[in-house]
């Protein structure tokens, strides 16, 4: 009760101030009247009485400011009062407080922007029930697919034999047609098995999930939307579940919809997820791999644990089935790894950047403070003279820091919200189609947090900074001795603070220069085909209407001749597997025959094209003959391989004539007619593997992509080509469509890349920028402190060179140190950016010369002004000045 009561008349004392002096007021004039009447009663006058009452009170000013220090209205008055003058003294230095509030602005603004994608990819949880408890399953074939899909049948076995995992599915990546009164409309989805959403623990928000068996061959058609196709394709009515939509000219019954923040990022942004129902002929055959798994662990078994468990079932499926199982073992890893390995090491990266940026700019903030205390020594002299105590002045020094970080915080998350939404929406499709938990990213207590942390830690070392230059017995000679002032901490402290910034923005730049190098490398690496004036779209063809191979040809033979119809257009060709640069396509188990073969495997990717595809995309023939439109299902089996397939199962023979065929032991023959120049098929820095290229026509498609190269601009022809297909058939649905140029620049790989050369570079050129404020600094101080030496030694005869030299040197000897502790430091920390290098080392040591180059220059630079300055001084206004 008595703590309540202090509070309250704690908090009556502030909020109602004047009412609370007036109260005062009237308590002591009611106490000193009753002390009055008391000594007039006594015998004594009425001015006898009142100065007696006022001794015996002590003064009544006294007893009033006791009474305001216990309700604690003089700190507050203190407080407001430091408000104030820390404002004041900050507008009467305005370069200094700008200077100071934008650096603390674009630290905190790096740092925060940078650990929000952090944040969004690494720390935030998966939108899963216990997440940490789900694992992706493989199987593994050493040593070139470590995480290889599974097939329908090995699920199966996994999924009944072991007995590590609470529950185990499989789901596959699939495009969708939705034909309606609007047209044909593509759709992103997935094939699932049935209990792929409780292995993850999603529950729809409207309807069910899928029931168990749901997924088998003879089971009713159904589909599951997610929140955004819901609310777009439907307009979000509630009653949508029982409705028929119209999948590939299949109609299926909406059974649910899924809640807004649900993301699966191995399969991008589904808008219908489908049960699997194994039906075409891959589905059945144990050799054909099309699947990847989810599982969750059981309670209290590791993931260790459940790895040995699928490789003994794997190692048992290999012994029963010896002629598709062979080499075949199995991997498992985190989910979460899964999802976000591949951008883990550039935002790492990233955020190590931006904290040294910040780190940067709070030691240049807290080193003009520091000088700034030096040149106010006088003023400090002064106030203490008038009786301020140490306390008040750093009550005061922390009040302006307050202030600063108040101000360069307020700036700093203003502009890290529009950077967040910027950086956010350079994303591009593809990109955000790879990462949905990117979606929406924004603020959140974490943010927050982050952002009170590095404010509490920068006013801190602000409010300490000035406060290592009071030095109590130099401030009253500082009083006597005038504006003069010792600048010995800032020229030991500061400089040491040089040399760590300077040291810090050669790692930066280090980091850059590598990164840079490996984007140009990444680039410019030889792709195999001409990038110039090439266009590529995706052709998305209704399976009821075009699943026949006469069907699908009949349709293909039509677009191709088309689009070589189209105003500049030189060649056109397709493939059944995607465009160049996207993936390496399918894989297929082969052997050489004629040779002696023990059931091993050889597992190649292999592609789908037109006998126009090399000619479209520019590749060159090795040797041989390139596919012809008589290559049909009709005729003997043909292929042609790239130059890397002959190096590694031809290296001293002409492969052309060969034969080869699957991996079983009475194979169709398949002959090698011609040898292409490798073509970088995958990812821009995967390395170019054997590749085995089929005719279309020998197994063609309904999705396809068509290749066009033009004498024009390859941009224009985009709506040209989607129209043609449009006038084959509205329920043809054309995508993706760019430039090959785009496509580079677009790729995954090429993204990445550029992401971490911008930002660390940007970081490295703030950094340098903020180093060679905080060495000029330096070096300016350290003249301006040294002003009646330098006027002795030009008196004495000192020559304008020989102080300038003095000058360089000292410059010289800072940059030097921290020129060399960086690159120590480069080394070092360069060797964690490995795995995003592209072509260079680690260790280049151009790179590092070229940095160390780069740091001497701009530094001798930053120093040449104050050196100038201090050989010009005048000895005699030097001396008179002193």
């Amino acid at each position: 009760m008595r703590l309540a009561a202090i509070v309250r008349l704690r908090l009556r004392s502030v909020f109602r101030r004047t009412q609370v002096e007036d109260d005062l007021d009237e308590e002591f004039r009611d106490h000193l009247e009753r002390e009055i009447n008391q000594n007039i009663a006594a015998g004594m006058s009425r001015e006898e009485a009142r100065s007696t009452a006022l001794r015996a009170m002590g003064g009544l000013e006294q007893r009033k400011e006791e009474c305001r220090d216990m309700r604690g209205l003089n700190q507050l008055d203190h407080m407001v009062n430091d408000i104030r003058f820390a404002i004041r003294q900050l507008r009467k230095s305005p370069e200094f407080t700008l200077t100071a509030v934008l650096m603390l602005a674009l630290g905190i603004c790096s740092s925060i922007t940078i650990f929000a994608f952090v944040d969004a990819a690494l720390i935030k949880p998966l939108p899963y029930r216990n997440p940490d408890r789900l694992l992706g399953v493989f199987e593994r074939i050493d040593p070139w697919c470590p995480r290889c899909n599974l097939s329908w049948p090995d699920y199966l076995d996994w999924k009944k034999q072991n007995s590590t995992l609470a529950s185990l599915d499989v789901f596959q990546q699939r495009g969708y047609t939705m034909t309606g009164s609007a047209g044909a409309t593509p759709l992103h989805g997935a094939r699932v098995s049935d209990g792929f959403f409780r292995t993850l623990g999603i529950a729809p928000i409207l309807g069910r999930d899928f029931y168990a068996g749901e997924d088998q061959s003879g089971a009713a058609r159904t589909v599951i939307l997610t929140y955004a196709a819901w609310q777009r394709q439907f307009g979000g009515q509630p009653n949508v579940v029982g409705q028929t939509v119209v999948l590939d000219r299949m109609p299926r019954v909406i059974v649910g919809v899924l809640p807004k923040d649900f993301h699966f990022a191995p399969v991008g942004l589904a808008d219908v997820w489908l049960p699997l129902h194994p039906e075409g002929e891959c589905d059945f055959r144990r050799s054909c791999h099309d699947l990847y798994g989810v599982a969750r662990l059981k309670d209290g078994v590791g993931a260790e644990a459940a790895l040995a468990n699928l490789v003994s079932i794997a190692k048992a499926l290999e012994k029963l089935h010896p002629d598709t199982n062979r080499n075949q073992g199995a991997n498992v890893a985190a989910l979460s790894e899964i999802i976000v390995g591949d951008i883990r090491p550039v935002l790492l990266v990233l955020i190590a950047g931006a904290f040294l940026l910040l780190l940067i700019a709070t030691v240049d903030v807290a080193g003009l403070l520091l000088v700034r205390s030096e040149n106010r020594q006088r003023e400090l002299a002064l106030r203490v003279a008038l009786g301020a105590s140490s306390g008040r002045l750093l009550s005061q020094f922390v009040t302006e820091a307050l202030v600063l970080v108040l101000a360069g915080a307020t700036m700093g998350l203003a502009a890290s919200h529009w950077t967040i939404q910027l950086l956010t929406r350079l994303l591009s499709e593809d990109m955000l189609t790879r990462m949905p938990f990117l979606i929406g990213l924004g603020w959140n207590w974490k943010l927050a947090g982050l952002a009170c942390v590095i404010s509490v830690l920068a006013a801190a070392m602000f409010a300490m900074a000035p406060s290592l230059g009071l030095r109590w017995p130099e401030i009253h000679g500082g009083l006597r001795e005038g504006a003069r002032a010792s600048g010995g901490v800032w020229r030991k402290l500061g400089s040491k603070l040089v040399v760590l910034e300077l040291a810090t923005a050669v790692v930066l730049l280090a980091g850059a220069g590598l990164l840079t190098e490996s984007l140009y490398n990444l680039l410019h690496v030889k792709l195999g085909l001409a990038p110039d004036h090439l266009v590529t779209i995706d052709v998305a063809a209704p399976n009821a209407s075009y699943a026949k191979a006469a069907q699908s040809m009949a349709l293909a033979r039509k677009v191709l001749e088309r689009a070589r119809n189209l105003p500049g257009v030189r060649s056109a060709g397709l493939s059944a597997d995607g465009a160049p640069l996207s993936h390496n396509g399918n894989t297929n188990w082969i052997r050489v025959l004629g040779r002696p073969w023990n059931g091993e495997h050889i597992e190649v990717p292999q592609r789908e094209i037109s006998p126009a595809y090399f000619g479209a995309l520019g590749a060159q023939l090795a040797g041989g003959r390139y596919f012809e439109a008589g290559d049909d299902s009709s005729k003997p089996q043909v292929a042609i391989i790239n130059r890397a397939f002959a190096r590694k199962y031809f290296p001293y023979e002409n492969p052309i004539g060969k034969q080869i065929g699957q991996a079983t032991a009475t194979p169709a023959p398949v002959e090698i007619v011609g040898v292409v120049e490798d073509v970088r098929e995958g990812p821009l820095d995967d390395e170019i593997p054997p590749v085995l290229y089929r005719p279309y026509n020998q197994d063609p498609d309904t999705y396809f992509t068509l290749m066009v190269r033009t004498s024009q601009d390859p941009g224009s022809l985009l709506p040209a080509l989607s129209g043609i297909v449009r006038e084959i058939d509205p329920e043809i649905v054309t995508m993706r469509g760019m430039t090959m140029r785009g496509r580079i620049e677009q790729s995954p790989s090429a993204y990445m890349h550029r992401s971490a050369a911008w930002l660390t570079a940007s970081f490295a050129g703030l950094a340098l920028l903020l180093a060679l404020v905080g060495l000029y600094g330096v070096i300016a101080y350290s003249v301006s402190q040294r002003t009646r030496e330098i006027g002795i030694r030009m008196a004495l005869g000192a020559e304008s060179r020989v102080v300038h030299q003095m000058i360089l040197a000292e410059a010289a000897r800072l940059a030097g140190i921290g020129i060399t502790a960086g690159l120590v430091c480069a080394a070092l920390a360069c060797s964690l950016l490995r795995k995003l290098l592209f072509g260079v080392s680690p260790w280049d040591l151009s790179t590092m010369a070229a940095i160390a180059v780069l740091m001497a220059v701009a530094s001798l630079i930053a120093s040449f002004i104050p050196a100038r300055r201090a050989a010009s001084v005048n000895p005699v206004e030097a001396l008179r000045m002193e």
